[in-house]
């Protein structure tokens, strides 16, 4: 289940292209989901470990990857630790409802994410309540950011 903490939270990784950069590996980057994340969000492809080939910018490193997509690969590749997911857009959160489906994940939130308008499970760490649409969330998650 995704698990979703709004506002601060001491334990968060606030910066996660910081901690992707000092601590991802090359099966990171060729994890087939990984793959699938910069597809997605980046609009580019992976060609090796070490070479992404992106529309904008040619052929790049992963260090050079969105911080949303860097943000979403530390959360799937490292579990054990929460992220601050408010370095992704809106684009990255059905990322995040997908690997929630999967496994538990937690992530800090800074603001309200756009999950669309479909109908998920979310729990709201903050009151231990689980929300199933963007009408449940909102009024909770704006009792904790701004």
């Amino acid at each position: 289940m995704l698990n979703i903490y709004f506002g601060n939270m001491d334990e968060a990784i606030y910066n996660p292209p910081v901690y992707f950069k000092n601590s991802y590996t090359d099966e990171w980057i060729l994890n087939a989901r990984s793959k699938e994340m910069i597809k997605d969000v980046d609009k580019s492809n992976v060609i090796d470990a070490r070479v992404i080939d992106s529309p904008v910018l040619g052929g790049i490193s992963p260090r050079e990857l969105s911080g949303g997509v860097k943000t979403l690969i530390a959360i799937d590749q490292t579990p054990d630790r929460v992220f601050n997911a408010s370095a992704c857009g809106d684009n990255c959160a059905k990322w995040l409802l997908q690997m929630g489906k999967e496994k538990d994940v937690t992530v800090n939130l800074r603001h309200i994410m756009d999950f669309g308008d479909g109908i998920f499970e979310i729990n709201i760490l903050n009151e231990n309540l689980i929300v199933h649409s963007m009408a449940e969330l909102v009024p909770v998650a704006g009792k904790y950011v701004r």
